[in-house]
């Protein structure tokens, strides 16, 4: 299974960590889009770093990159 998880700067960013811990568990393929207010909210709502976060996906993008692979209209997902 491949999935794309998006993490923007609402609140409520420890529940898009707990997903990652659990979807790694898992084995599932995570391709993670981190926003500049996601990482703010990651330090000051949570107790992890951005690097934990991004360790726990397989692969890791910011908003910026329209470059990464899951920005093609080809890079096949099952969510």
């Amino acid at each position: 299974m491949k999935l794309v998880i998006g993490m923007t700067g609402s609140t409520g960013a420890v529940y898009g960590v707990r997903m990652l811990e659990v979807l790694r568990e898992a084995d599932v393929e995570t391709h993670l889009i981190v926003s500049k207010w996601a990482r703010t909210c990651i330090g000051m709502e949570t107790e992890y770093t951005i690097d934990y976060v991004e360790a726990l996906a397989t692969d890791v993008s910011d908003e910026a990159n329209r470059a990464s692979g899951v920005c093609s209209g080809t890079y096949l997902t099952d969510g």
